[in-house]
């Protein structure tokens, strides 16, 4: 039985479906897992690690090096808030310090209502806007800290939640362009260009 959802395994298939290796998948794939489970849960890098035949392990080696993945529960919100130089020079620091107080979390821990995990950050490439604050990597641009609890304050009841999904969803709209092939059109493309490699190799 499938972890994922029916439409989430039917994105994840199709995702498969584009790849000539099915380990390229892994990327998507991992984010589908944090769409649905607001982190990497076990039950779902063990479906990755199915649907990209490889193994629990090599998905969590992967999911490691990226700072987008989360391998244990994290808020509903994550919070992001960069003391890189820039903004290290416009508060960054002092900002951080108090979001912290704000939420009543240490940073790097979820607070107690897990709605917020507050993180700091390297560049969030958004530097005119000093000291930047992201919020599941949608920029907020609240640069002070009576703006930072405003914002907050507005997450709590729901006044964000047109601009600001729930951690893990990057995306919301599904597109309806793009590349449409039939997994079987796509299967002996595949079959013919690896023919063809390995004649090429046989040949020397």
């Amino acid at each position: 039985m499938s972890h994922f959802r029916v439409e989430l395994r039917q994105r994840a298939e199709e995702l498969v479906a584009l790849y000539p290796r099915k380990r390229s998948a892994m990327l998507p794939l991992l984010h589908l897992v944090q769409e649905q489970d607001g982190y990497l849960s076990e039950a779902g890098i063990a479906e990755v690690a199915e649907l990209t035949g490889t193994s629990p392990a090599d998905v969590r080696g992967t999911a490691a090096f990226y700072d987008m993945f989360h391998l244990e529960p994290v808020g509903k919100y994550v919070v992001g808030i960069c003391t890189n130089v820039a903004c290290l020079l416009a508060g960054g620091q002092e900002l951080l310090e108090h979001a912290s107080e704000t939420l009543g979390c240490a940073v790097g821990a979820t607070s107690d209502d897990h709605l917020f995990t507050l993180e700091e950050t390297e560049c969030l490439a958004d530097c005119d806007r000093a000291p930047c604050v992201q919020v599941n990597h949608r920029y907020v641009r609240t640069t002070t800290a009576p703006d930072f609890d405003a914002m907050i304050a507005d997450l709590r009841e729901g006044r964000l939640d047109a601009d600001v999904p729930a951690h893990g969803t990057l995306i919301r709209v599904r597109r309806s362009g793009g590349l449409r092939v039939s997994r079987e059109e796509l299967a002996a493309e595949r079959a013919s260009a690896r023919a063809e490699r390995e004649a090429r190799e046989a040949k020397g």
